[in-house]
């Protein structure tokens, strides 16, 4: 739950053990130029061609100038899983790398962690220590089974999942199927009604902190700030959800068996309606799935439609931010002759985030208004 206080940054206590029944029916990484659940599916695959995982193939080219690197990250896996055979580079971005390979009879994926900063470190132990809960506590979702791990040089090795990302990049380019929404849908709502054990997660954000600090980063106005603490002091004796809290499509395998939620690094407790907000924020061209997802987080009543608010601001906030830095970096670097120019894509999709933002900003002012 929130307490109350001055500052709005109370913390969440955690909810008392219940007994939920399952509904029935039924992956932060920043960098906006890559998906994360396509390295665990094993690559982009176009729609139609089956939810099958292609086969490993491929060389590791350990010549060049990243050749030196990739013989450490393979040597610090070595360590912990001797048995580990590198086959492809499934994806390079400044935070990790991730090698595809075997182990034994079973195919992996090896996550080597690049960010050595305090915030990225901390993430990818919180990661480890994720995996590490569900050996004993299984989530209601099918999840990677994990192989090994050494957090202290950065290293988790997971089961590769069959299975191919309900998404290819964390904002889709394309509208994705119903049918592949309604599955993600399904899988977060489970996710959410899940209880594990007290103590085994804590609460990654602290909403209070957030609001002030991204105020004073001239991101939220004056008015928005009053709103939002408002509404956060309304919240302060509410139950808090278990949510993955990075619910992209591009974390999501879909597969025969049933969909597959990885990259659980900013997993734990969250004000109601974190990872649905997250998903109407990357469903910018699917209007009836972004209705469908705003009725549901406001079913509860006011109660959760005012958590599902907060948790919308922030959540675009945060990726106006982000892709804002994207903008001015791309605008830094040249684009190659030849290359797609990912610096207007991105300044196309900021567009859409701030008309985004202030649809949630009038919602949040009516909601006040209603208090």
């Amino acid at each position: 739950m929130y307490a109350a206080s001055a500052s709005v940054s109370a913390p969440l206590r955690p909810p008392r053990p219940q007994h939920i029944r399952p509904p029935q029916g039924g992956g932060p990484y920043l960098d906006p130029s890559h998906a994360v659940g396509a390295a665990f599916g094993g690559g982009r695959t176009r729609r139609g061609s089956g939810l099958g995982t292609p086969p490993l193939s491929g060389r590791i080219d350990l010549s060049g100038p990243d050749g030196a690197e990739l013989r450490s990250l393979i040597a610090s896996v070595h360590r912990i899983c001797p048995e580990f055979t590198p086959v492809q580079v499934l994806r390079r971005s400044g935070r990790s790398v991730l090698l595809v390979g075997t182990a034994g009879r079973t195919s992996v994926v090896a996550k080597c962690l690049l960010d050595r900063s305090a915030a990225g470190t901390e993430r990818f132990r919180h990661e480890i220590a994720t995996y590490r809960t569900f050996v004993r506590h299984r989530p209601p979702v099918r999840v990677p089974r994990l192989i090994a791990a050494d957090p202290d040089n950065g290293i988790l090795v997971v089961e590769r999942m069959p299975g191919r990302p309900a998404a290819a990049q964390r904002h889709p380019a394309d509208t994705p199927p119903r049918a592949d929404v309604r599955v993600a849908l399904g899988a977060v709502c489970r996710v959410n009604l899940w209880r594990p054990p007290v103590g085994m997660f804590d609460m990654p954000l602290d909403y209070g902190k957030h609001i002030i600090r991204y105020h004073e980063l001239g991101l939220l106005t004056d008015r928005d700030l009053g709103d939002l603490q408002k509404l956060l002091h309304g919240l302060a004796h509410v139950q808090g959800q278990f949510c993955h809290g990075d619910a992209l499509l591009a974390n999501m395998l879909l597969s025969p068996a049933g969909p597959v939620l990885v990259d659980w690094g900013q997993a734990g407790w969250y004000l109601p309606g974190y990872d649905l907000a997250t998903l109407w924020t990357v469903l910018g061209d699917a209007p009836v799935a972004r209705r469908q997802i705003s009725q549901h987080a406001q079913a509860a009543g006011t109660t959760s439609r005012d958590a599902f608010l907060v948790n919308l601001m922030l959540v675009l906030t945060r990726e106006i931010r982000t892709y804002e830095t994207a903008v001015q970096r791309a605008q830094q670097e040249p684009t190659p002759p030849g290359a797609p120019d990912t610096g207007e894509e991105h300044r196309l999709l900021l567009r859409r985030l701030h008309d985004d933002c202030a649809l949630a900003r009038r919602a949040v002012r009516a909601a006040v208004g209603t208090r």
